[in-house]
């Protein structure tokens, strides 16, 4: 066998090992961005030629090639690049749906003569010189479906340059590379139908939720309104008031229930307004307690705020739903009764509010996906929770809106404490 014949094998088992090499890069279960990046890494690493190159896929919204991943360039420089349908060697090929072989500066200059300016700045200072490539190879990035862009790859500096028989070898790297992008595009369309699916089973059983929960206040009401109106029965007067007071009861739960949707649906669409003062909270808490507490009997509520407690800077009536929302669901969940204490905790920058039940608790399971919108707590001793399960998703939208946090620590059986920070408000500057 002569020496040329020895080179061609030697050359051919080369491509065929950077091949497998880059086939099993591009099937690991990355970003498709970061994917490419390593492709190109690799790339540089088994194709001595290939000292920079990037991945130019057409942006049809924008009617551009863009970048998508780079080597050898500065990426962040070079994704300012834009260029054109027929635009440089990327249009030329990309039109062409063949791989092209450029030696020489003279024939890549002339293949990159109609790049506007300002992509020519933009390509120099990403690649680092104004040098042209000594060599430049680029094939089409397409499947037989869809054509997606253009691999690029440049030879800067040598000894090496990439020849004719290079052709076929990158022409099935970038084949393989159309692939990934075929194949992570379809994995995104089938995130976002499966996506669409569970929104639309999310809203079906919200629905199904809200009628249930709605329907439970409202035939309670007509329950005790109907035997109000019933002429054969001549209820006493301690009865009377004992029913009227239950379809009050039930017309508040109902109101919870509609406050709660509102609130969500206002935060749904970012139209949460804050209109910040300076908010003494031992006060706050003080006046919600007290509207609370004069229609629950089977609850004491004990505020420990030091009156020395800072201020915070805060919407009043959106912290005074917070507290609400929290209190309410620790009444819910404590169906025995007992206390439930709300206390301050003074630190360097911030304050902490916290409130605490003597109730079911939570289990671990279900701390996790407690802030999530609709999550219902499952109750260990399987009685019905009257609610809508986006009480606490309202309370973190709006503590997180005042740049505070929430979070909840809980027992099974010992009960449950909701914590929530606020900044102190800045100090206020005597005037000279």
């Amino acid at each position: 066998m002569s020496l040329p014949e020895n080179h061609a094998v030697g050359h051919l088992k080369g491509q065929l090992h950077a091949l497998a090499e880059i086939s099993k890069t591009l099937n690991l279960p990355i970003e498709l961005p970061e994917l490419l990046a390593l492709v190109l890494r690799k790339l540089s690493n088994v194709v001595p030629p290939a000292q920079a190159g990037a991945v130019m896929l057409w942006d049809q919204s924008a009617g551009l090639f863009r970048p998508v991943a780079a080597y050898g360039f500065d990426l962040q420089i070079f994704k300012q690049i834009g260029l054109r349908a027929g635009e440089s060697i990327t249009g030329k090929v990309y039109d062409s749906g063949k791989a092209c072989l450029l030696v020489g500066p003279e024939e890549v200059g002339g293949a990159q003569a109609d790049m506007r300016p300002a992509n020519r700045v933009v390509f120099a200072r990403s690649l680092g010189t104004n040098e042209l490539s000594l060599c430049t190879l680029a094939a089409p990035v397409f499947t037989s479906e869809q054509k997606y862009g253009v691999l690029v790859l440049h030879t800067l500096t040598g000894p090496r340059l990439f020849t004719n028989h290079d052709l076929p070898f990158i022409q099935t790297l970038a084949d393989l590379i159309a692939l990934a992008i075929d194949r992570a595009r379809l994995e995104a369309k089938a995130d976002a139908v499966r996506e669409a699916r569970e929104s639309e089973k999310l809203r079906s059983e919200l629905m199904a939720t809200l009628s249930h929960e709605l329907r439970l206040p409202l035939t309670s009401i007509r329950g005790y309104t109907s035997a109000l109106l019933m002429d054969d029965m001549n209820w006493s007067e301690e009865k009377r008031r004992e029913f009227l007071r239950c379809a009050d009861e039930e017309c508040e739960s109902m109101e919870v229930m509609i406050r709660d949707i509102l609130d969500s649906s206002i935060i749904d669409v970012n139209q949460l307004s804050l209109e910040m003062e300076p908010v003494r909270l031992q006060h706050l808490v003080r006046d919600i307690v007290s509207e609370i507490q004069r229609r629950v009997k089977t609850h004491q509520m004990i505020v420990d705020i030091p009156a020395e407690f800072p201020m915070v800077d805060a919407d009043p009536r959106w912290i005074k739903q917070v507290f609400r929302n929290i209190l309410e669901n620790a009444i819910k969940y404590s169906p025995d009764g007992g206390l439930i204490v709300l206390r301050g905790e003074i630190r360097t920058t911030d304050v902490v509010i916290s409130i605490s039940d003597q109730g079911i608790g939570i289990s671990p399971e279900d701390l996790i996906p407690l802030f999530e919108k609709f999550f219902r707590v499952r109750s260990a001793l399987h009685y019905h929770v009257a609610g809508t399960g986006l009480g606490l998703p309202v309370a973190r939208s709006v503590i997180e809106a005042h740049g505070g946090r929430i979070w909840v620590e809980s027992k099974v059986g010992q009960g449950t404490t909701v914590f929530f920070s606020l900044p102190k408000a800045a100090p206020v500057l005597d005037e000279e």
